[in-house]
């Protein structure tokens, strides 16, 4: 299977300088964009090393991972 990078920087490309400065400047955004990190990292490794889960599981995984994406976009988009 081939690994789709689901990271914020490749997701938001344009947001990258913006990303970077939320991170320093907005503990809030930094903690959220590291547990956006871990769980995509999660995903991306059950998806490539065929490790076993449940489908549940894995699924809302990804759901949070999308949830999360969606908050951090409109941080983004604010101010």
């Amino acid at each position: 299977m081939k690994e789709i990078s689901h990271s914020l920087y490749d997701d938001f490309p344009k947001y990258r300088e913006r990303i970077n400065q939320l991170k320093l400047e907005n503990q809030t955004f930094a903690r959220m964009a590291a547990e956006y990190h871990k769980i995509d990292h999660r995903v991306r490794g059950l998806e490539m090393n065929d490790i076993p889960a449940s489908d549940q599981t894995f699924e809302e995984l990804k759901l949070k991972r999308l949830h999360l994406k969606d908050k951090l976009y409109r941080m983004l988009n604010s101010g």
